[in-house]
This record gives C-alpha cells, sequence and structure tokens, in this order.
C-alpha cells in the first residue's frame, strides 16, 4: 500500500484526531489572520483618534515671541504659505499630516473672537502629494467649503445661529455649515473659515502663521523627540521653530506601544498553543498506534516510509487547516472589526497575502508539531512492541 493511500486510510479510521488536529491549526491560523487583519485597523484607528485630539506639533515663524504666543494662543507674526511644501519633498521626516493656518483675534458683533483659516489639504511628506481634510474640529466631512464658516459654541448660543444661516463677517457674507458643540477651550469663542477666505478677510493674502503637525510615530526612539523635530525643522524651514504639544505626543506613543506590545504577546502565546495542542495529540496518535507501527516495521515499512506516514499527515491537515483558518480569520474580522474600530470600518479588508503564508507556513508548522512523535514512531523497536501486546 502506498503511502498516500497510509495516509487517508489513517485519517478515515482516526477521525477524530484528524478532526482534534485540524481544529487546531484552523484555530491558530484563524487567530493569526484575525489578529492581523484588525491588528492594522488598529494602528489606524489609533492614528485617526489621536489627529481627532488635536495636531501635537506647531510649527510658526521664527521670531514669534513665545510668551505671547501661549498667551494668544497664536503668533502676531505671520510667514508665506509656500513654505507649508518644502516638506513635500522631503522623505524620513518626523512630520506627517502638515495643514496650513491662519488666525488672529478680531472685534465682531460686539465681542472678540478667534478667526481661524484652515487649508483645505494636508500636505504630506515625502509624497509630493496633498491629502484632502477629513475631518475639522471633529466635524466629518471634505473640509470647509469657500464661503462657509463653522462657528464655535458660544458665538452661536449668543448670536441664536444655527446650520444655513448667512452672517456678515468682516464685510463678507458667510454660510453657517455648523454650529461647533461646547469643548470647554477656545474653540468655543473662534469662527473657522477656509484659509482662503480667511486670507482675504484678514488682508494677509498668501500667509499664514502657523503649520500645524503630527509627530510621526515611526522616530527612532533612541533620540529625544524635540530635539529632533527642532533639528530638522532647522534644516527644512531654518525661518521657523516647532513647539511639542507633549500631552498629546505622550498620549499617541503611549497607545502605539501598547498596540505594538498586545500583539507581540497574543500571537506568539496563540502560536505556542496551537503548537503544543497538535504535538500532544500527535504523541497520543503514536501511542495509540503502537501495535499498528510494530506490524508496520515487521511487514518490512522502513523508518522513513513511517516518518512520511506521520509528517504527511501533519502537512495535509496544515494545508486543509490553513484554508479554513484563513477562511475564519477574515470573516471573523470582516464582522467583529467594523463595530471595534468604527473610524476606519471601511479599510478593513480580506489580506490575500495572508492566504498564501498560511499555505507555506500551517503545513510546517502542523509538520514541526509533530516532529518529536514522530520520531518516538520510528525509533520504536517492532519485537519490543509486539511483545509487549
Amino acid at each position: 500500500m502506498s503511502v498516500v493511500r497510509l495516509i487517508f486510510a489513517e485519517i478515515s479510521h482516526r477521525k477524530l484526531n484528524f478532526l482534534l488536529s485540524l481544529l487546531a491549526v484552523a484555530t491558530a491560523v484563524a487567530l493569526f489572520v484575525g489578529f492581523f487583519t484588525t491588528g492594522e485597523a488598529s494602528e489606524r484607528e489609533t492614528t485617526r483618534l489621536m489627529r481627532d485630539m488635536g495636531f501635537n506639533l506647531r510649527i510658526v515663524p521664527k521670531e514669534t515671541d513665545m510668551e505671547r504666543f501661549w498667551a494668544q494662543g497664536y503668533s502676531e507674526q505671520t510667514m508665506p504659505e509656500e513654505y507649508v511644501q518644502r516638506f513635500a519633498a522631503k522623505e524620513n521626516i518626523s512630520y506627517t499630516h502638515l495643514l496650513a493656518a491662519l488666525q488672529k483675534k478680531v472685534a465682531w458683533q460686539g465681542r472678540q473672537i478667534i478667526l481661524t483659516g484652515i487649508a483645505s489639504q494636508e500636505v504630506l511628506p515625502g509624497s509630493e502629494k496633498k491629502s484632502p481634510m477629513k475631518a475639522v474640529y471633529g466635524q466629518q466631512g471634505a473640509g470647509i467649503q469657500p464661503g462657509t464658516v463653522y462657528v464655535g459654541y458660544e458665538i452661536a448660543k449668543a448670536l441664536q445661529l444655527k446650520k444655513g444661516d448667512t452672517i456678515d463677517l468682516l464685510g463678507a457674507t458667510m454660510t453657517v455649515a455648523a454650529c461647533l458643540a461646547e469643548s470647554g477651550s477656545d474653540d468655543d469663542i473662534r469662527i473657522t473659515a477656509s484659509l482662503r477666505d480667511a486670507q482675504r478677510l484678514l488682508g494677509e493674502e498668501g500667509r499664514i502663521n502657523e503649520i500645524k503637525a503630527l509627530e510621526c510615530l515611526c522616530r527612532d526612539e533612541k533620540v529625544d523627540s524635540i530635539d529632533l523635530l527642532r533639528t530638522q525643522i532647522e534644516e527644512i524651514l531654518p525661518e521657523a521653530k516647532v513647539t511639542q504639544l507633549r500631552v498629546i505626543a505622550k498620549t499617541r506613543e503611549s497607545q502605539r506601544i501598547m498596540i505594538e506590545k498586545y500583539l507581540a504577546f497574543i500571537l506568539p502565546v496563540t502560536v505556542i498553543v496551537c503548537a503544543a495542542w497538535i504535538g500532544v495529540l500527535a504523541m497520543i496518535n503514536v501511542r495509540d498506534r503502537r501495535e499498528e507501527i510494530g506490524i508496520l516495521r515487521a511487514l518490512g515499512y522502513g523508518s522513513l516510509r513511517i516518518a512520511i506516514l506521520f509528517l504527511g499527515k501533519a502537512a495535509l491537515i496544515g494545508v486543509v487547516g490553513a484554508v479554513l483558518g484563513y477562511l475564519a480569520g477574515t470573516g471573523l474580522a470582516l464582522r467583529v472589526g467594523p463595530g471595534i474600530f468604527k473610524v476606519t470600518a471601511s479599510g478593513i479588508a480580506p489580506v490575500a497575502s495572508l492566504l498564501v503564508w498560511s499555505l507555506l507556513a500551517a503545513p510546517g508548522f502542523a509538520a514541526l508539531s509533530s516532529f518529536i512523535p514522530t520520531v518516538t514512531a520510528v525509533t520504536q523497536d517492532p519485537a519490543i512492541t509486539l511483545r509487549a501486546e
């Protein structure tokens, strides 16, 4: 009888052992695929949520008086808007999602407000491309459209404004795109417009007084964060200086480290447990088949053929388990993931390359887990085995 027929005869004779081993491999693959697929979504979700907390880097003109900057919340100095484009051609820097802004306190309707202009697109360093704004002050949309404004809570409350109203803002008619919820910060007395509208209303065409940015999470942790940021800003934009909002930066870094440690812990543990599971089942199979192995050896089956029998069965279990595990893991990620990662739910998708890796790794994983029981099987003396029986 050929080894292939022996493998299928073995599977048919010991269905429960086969199914339990298959379940172990499929579980390992499913958990790996599920964690990997949702792990990428988790990283994206963290980035989005941390970005919604606010940009943690503020780049301002070099001559800015920082005492007045912190007292007022913005720089009184301005710089050319084109400065932000200098980052576009740079790669491997610690700045990302750069956004040009212009803001100033002005008197309007008998009160002091902060008029802020936000660019409609972010600059992505290293890509020479721009990315449309996905959110402004927590409002979902494609950014602030020309001729429209977002009105802070206190202003909207005092003037009884609502979405769709028109206001006269410094001589220009603007439509209220949204009235923001109470934030408990100076955003409550802020009116936000497109950068072009704000520049025109403030008489600062082509000028900005701040570049907002996020600190890249891929920086070298051995180098002090703010020192690295300032070294890079000196090389890219010597006419400016950078300040870091450490609370937000630290929160982002802590969240990233937590996710990385979690995945680094859970995946190896899953693989080890499933490997032990398969190994125990293979050992039980060898113990239960001692008399059969002795008969095969007595009939002239060599150690190599018996080893191929056990390892071939393990490899077959690995292939079938890889397919089933990939389908189960992907299905689980697609079903559960969107409910957990609501912001990046649309980005959760099957990763076809994981099926290839599963088909390559799972048979080897199953065979390796069965290696010790296989060695035990091929080293048994058939005379001793049959005498015991």
